[in-house]
């Protein structure tokens, strides 16, 4: 083993540069025959990555880092993938030099990067993108010009480097120009009647504010985002199909095509970030068309000890739910009158109204009825579980006015408690005054949109609160986000 240890030594320094330029393309050929999908050879190990990390570190990085979070993992998957290749790269020069039998080590080391590729991302194809450089760069290494033996020239390793990174640009073009060409089915679909309807009338109840806030119904693009991994998962309304399983009198499985099938329903649902600060923007609403679960439900026949399920996903996501909460969801495969996106859940996602975003799972593929109560992903991670939303009074906008006085507004929410009132206070919590409230939008589960208008007089401590259809005030304390969500009134100097 010793004496293993000190051939790979031996190995020069152009080697070992060689190598990681193998890494680099490799993973470069990768994108190139892949595109951004999850059947790049980084999406797999970030999978692996996100899932083995732990709960503490993720919590840090959210509350310390927060969405720019998700770049350390993914910059970490690049790193172990390239690093993975150079090793085959690595192998196939010190064979090659052991034996003196260079074309066994170029060959190894393109066998065995094919392999690797083809086990991480179960695409033999597509692994010959990754093989293809991999060979390459080892065959250039192992040339006798860059021998132990013989000293490359500068200009020789430059030119190498500048080759490989011209084969990066052109393989990341080229992945980009497939990424832009792969036909998606989701978020494509004719906008029917009913929902053209339901999103003029909420055009309509806009308060018509002066600031840059979202209305009523949030687009496409600026509805918030947040998944665990950095690739979504890829499903066909043809292959997609959900069980229901577990504790139930009989099993139950139902294709797209049967699910849209049942009755169909339009409804209004805001969706909050348990993970973002008390005044963050992960706060949105659409028009999501679906079909109660209540019915499958029914059919399966639920039993079990806890009267709870387990939601999961094709992203490997789980979520726990008491049976009671998910007989009010609402499996959704339409957005705002299009098909569901695939960044929201194509084909089908879950709905459970006055629940954190989180919980309302993705690509739902499965829920399975449970005897006993295990803990979700989150929950896994030192987040609190599937309870309500608390309730929150947003300040998004302060906008001066042609006439000199001051516009604040934002949006309210109180998950399925709604909210009934909004006030604003412009001397720190002193006196309040009610705020304008734009008419309540049709359903049980959605956000309301105000603004209140003051002649300034130097510089306001602004605060606003919410109090809910219970008549429960928003309450002042602040708290952060983990581990179940942040709460307390919103604060800003206004001059």
């Amino acid at each position: 083993m010793n004496k293993y240890l000190r051939d790979l030594e031996s190995l020069s320094f152009s080697d070992l540069l060689f190598a990681v330029l193998a890494g680099v393309t490799g993973v470069a050929g990768s994108y190139a025959a892949a595109g951004y999908t999850p059947r790049f050879i980084v999406a797999p190990i970030d999978a692996t990555v996100v899932r083995l990390t732990p709960g503490s570190v993720v919590t840090f990085v959210i509350q310390n880092v927060g969405e720019a979070g998700h770049l350390l993992h993914i910059a970490l998957s690049f790193v172990v993938a390239i690093g993975l290749l150079a090793l085959t790269a690595i192998l196939g020069l010190y064979i090659g030099q052991r034996f003196d039998r260079p074309v066994v080590g170029i060959g190894l080391a393109g066998v065995l990067a094919w392999g690797l590729t083809s086990s991480i991302t179960a695409q033999p194809s597509l692994a010959v993108g990754t093989a293809v450089p991999v060979t390459l760069w080892t065959a250039i290494g192992s040339t006798s010009l860059f021998s132990p033996a013989h000293d490359p020239s500068r200009r020789r390793v430059l030119a190498s480097s500048a080759g490989a990174l011209a084969f990066i640009g052109a393989s990341f073009g080229f992945g980009q120009l497939l990424r832009d060409t792969e036909t998606d089915n989701s978020g494509t679909a004719e906008m029917d009647d009913e929902v053209a309807t339901l999103m003029q009338d909420a055009e309509a109840k806009s308060l018509g504010i002066e600031g840059d806030i979202p209305g009523l119904v949030s687009s496409f693009e600026e509805f918030y985002n947040v998944d665990i991994a950095e690739f979504d998962p890829e499903l066909s309304p043809e292959d997609w199909s959900l069980t229901i399983t577990g504790e139930v009198g009989a099993d139950v499985t139902v294709t797209f095509d049967e699910l849209t099938d049942m009755p169909t329903e339009r409804r209004f649902v805001t969706l909050r970030c348990v993970g973002e600060d008390l005044n963050g923007q992960k706060l949105d609403t659409a028009v999501w068309t679906g079909t109660p679960i209540k019915p499958l439900l029914e059919e399966a026949d639920p039993g079990g000890e806890c009267g709870c399920a387990m939601l999961r996903a094709a992203d490997d996501y789980f979520v726990q739910f008491p049976i009671e909460a998910l007989e009010d969801g609402f499996l959704a495969w339409g957005m705002n009158g299009q098909s569901l996106p695939q960044s929201h859940g194509h084909p089908v996602r879950v709905l459970i109204p006055g629940h954190w975003g989180e919980t309302n799972v993705k690509w739902l593929s499965e829920i399975e009825l449970l005897d006993e109560e295990m803990d979700g992903y989150w929950e896994q991670r030192g987040w609190h579980g599937t309870g309500p939303v608390n309730t929150v009074a947003k300040l998004w906008s302060t906008t001066t006015l042609e006439d000199g006085s001051v516009e604040i507004a934002g949006h309210a929410y109180a998950g399925t408690r709604g909210v009934e009132r909004v006030e604003v206070s412009i001397d720190g919590g002193e006196t309040w005054r009610n705020a304008e409230l734009s008419e309540p939008l049709p359903g049980d589960d959605v956000w309301r949109q105000w603004r209140y208008e003051f002649e300034p007089d130097g510089s306001h401590d602004v605060v606003v609160r919410a109090t809910d259809g219970t008549g429960t005030v928003q309450p002042e304390d602040r708290s952060d986000s983990f581990p179940s969500g942040a709460t307390g009134w919103v604060r800003k100097t206004v001059n």
